[in-house]
């Protein structure tokens, strides 16, 4: 899931100063799972930003609504007749469905109540930790299901480097594993220490960042 959290509030509040009415749009997914834009999170940052709003002197109204999905352009499409009286739309999602507003509503000013951090797995209540880079070359089927690119702190694709301690910790902190030595681990267990003899090449970042931005076809599942 894509994990996000709330920008500081002072730094929205900020942002809102020359706003007249404000639209707070949550979304039902991946930031709502990791407590940042679900319906909850806007019940709470809206009376928040009206309260320091108006101890700023400003008058601004905010308005909430909530989207099941804001990264699809048929979800968005059901915020049309709420966005028609506002002036300026903040959006509790990642920062896909920010610039998915921003595009179906250009003449409206759309800002980002969240900032966008990883792609996680929640590990305990509380917990994230990031999992994948979307690097667009995976090497999990070569790595015993670990991602070095995400995982370790230099994302080396050759490990474990020479600051792992002898208790399989990362040299960055003494609370972060070294995931060169979980895949040894694993590779090992499976009775496969000889797939890691392999030198894997250095990463080669041309198929996700060639100059613009990225955009994936599948030819088949086209209309």
């Amino acid at each position: 899931m894509i994990f996000g959290e709330w920008k500081p509030v002072e730094e929205i509040v900020e942002s809102l100063a020359d706003s007249t009415e404000v639209l707070l749009v949550g979304c039902a997914t991946c930031v709502a799972e990791c407590a940042a834009g679900g319906e909850k999170e806007v019940e709470t940052l809206a009376p928040l930003l009206s309260m320091a709003l108006k101890k700023k002197g400003s008058s601004v109204e905010i308005k909430t609504a909530m989207l099941e999905k804001q990264c699809e352009y048929e979800f968005v499409e059901m915020l049309a007749e709420q966005v028609e009286k506002a002036d300026t739309l903040l959006s509790l999602a990642c920062g896909i469905g920010v610039q998915v507003l921003a595009e179906r509503f250009p003449d409206k000013r759309v800002l980002p109540g969240v900032n966008t951090s990883a792609l996680t797995v929640r590990e305990e209540a509380g917990v994230w930790a990031s999992r994948c880079a979307a690097c667009g070359d995976c090497v999990l089927g070569e790595t015993h299901g670990f991602c070095p690119v995400a995982r370790c702190s230099k994302s080396l694709m050759n490990g474990p480097c020479g600051g792992t301690s002898k208790d399989g910790k990362c040299e960055v902190g003494e609370e972060m594993d070294c995931v060169w030595n979980q895949i040894v681990e694993r590779a090992e267990a499976r009775g496969e220490l000889d797939s890691l003899v392999k030198i894997r090449k250095t990463k080669d970042w041309s198929n996700t960042r060639h100059g613009g931005p990225k955009k994936v076809v599948r030819k088949e599942l086209r209309q």
